[in-house]
This record gives structure tokens, sequence and C-alpha cells, in this order.
């Protein structure tokens, strides 16, 4: 079974729910989303990194992606990520080969997530983005940064099948 990046639950507010998450061990590349995005953290995982060592996927693939809808500037680039499993330390994580794949540490923090089946369809994934930002707003919830994507299924699960998450980070202290 994939290991998933675990969290806390904290609280239920409707179909969100409000997560802590502990400091993540992430394999992230800048400006690729989508297959080439996906295929350079894959061949990482694969063995490209310095001790040629395989790297078990984990859940879910995390996508930062310029949503096409009134929101703020957003000043960190599109990426995609893998979160690495929890066995790796900051010391013993394989080293990328190819420098397009990065490695960074994810503080801990708390997210607001809205879970969804389906495709990933830009519109459909822009519908309940705006639906959680709105649901925290309603609750006078403060988000901090841009929503990411969370995908927990492989590109051959059937779309009715699918575990989706849009979630963004906020400061929550209830």
């Amino acid at each position: 079974m994939t290991e998933e990046v675990p969290y806390e639950g904290v609280k239920k507010i409707g179909d969100i729910e409000i997560r802590r998450y502990s400091e993540v061990i992430l394999a992230v590349v800048e400006g690729f989303i989508g297959d080439s995005g996906f295929s350079l953290l894959f061949q990482y995982i694969s063995g490209e990194n310095k001790t040629r060592q395989r790297i078990a996927m984990t859940a879910p693939v995390i996508t930062s992606e310029k949503i096409r809808m009134t929101t703020p500037v957003i000043t960190k680039n599109e990426y995609m990520a893998f979160a690495l499993p929890s066995t790796y330390t900051k010391e013993t994580v394989p080293v990328p080969t190819n420098p397009a794949v990065k490695i960074e540490i994810e503080p801990k923090k708390e997210m607001a997530v809205l879970r969804f089946s389906g495709r990933t369809a830009d519109v459909r994934v822009e519908k309940y983005v705006q639906k959680l930002k709105t649901s925290l707003q309603a609750q006078g919830i403060q988000s901090r940064g841009e929503p990411v994507l969370m995908r927990y299924n492989s590109p051959f699960t059937p779309g009715f099948l699918r575990r989706n998450e849009v979630g963004i980070e906020i400061s929550f202290n209830k």
C-alpha cells in the first residue's frame, strides 16, 4: 500500500477538514507541471540520484498551479512535488543528479482541505478552490499562501474512483 503524508485531523467544518501536518521532505520541480514534472520526479525516485537508490512512491502528488480566476499574483513558480517516505531525514535523503529536481523541507503547518473525486480539469479544480476559499472566509479563517492540488491515485484509476483534494495553508488557533 502506498504511504501517505501523515496528518492529524483537527476539526471538520462542513465538507472542509482542518489538518495539522508535521515537517515533510519533498522532491520538487519548479516550472514543470503535468507529464514533464511527473517524469522528472519519477526518474528521481527510480534511481536518478547520487546513491542510485529507488525510493517508494508516496501520496499525494502535490501541484501548485496558476488558478485562472481573480486571485492575488502568485509569487512562487508553478511546481510539482512528491513527498518522500517518512523513513528519510535531511541527512539521509538521496541527492538528485538532475539539477531540475530540488529537495525541500516543508515545515509543519495547518491546512484546510476539501476532498473531491473525478478528474482534475482546470475548471473543476477552480470550482473546488473557490468553494474552499469561500468557506474559510465565511468562518473567519485566514488563509496563507496559494492553494495546492493533491492527487492520490495513478492516472490509470477511473475518474469516479480518484481521490483528489485542494488545500490551502491557514492560520488556525481554535
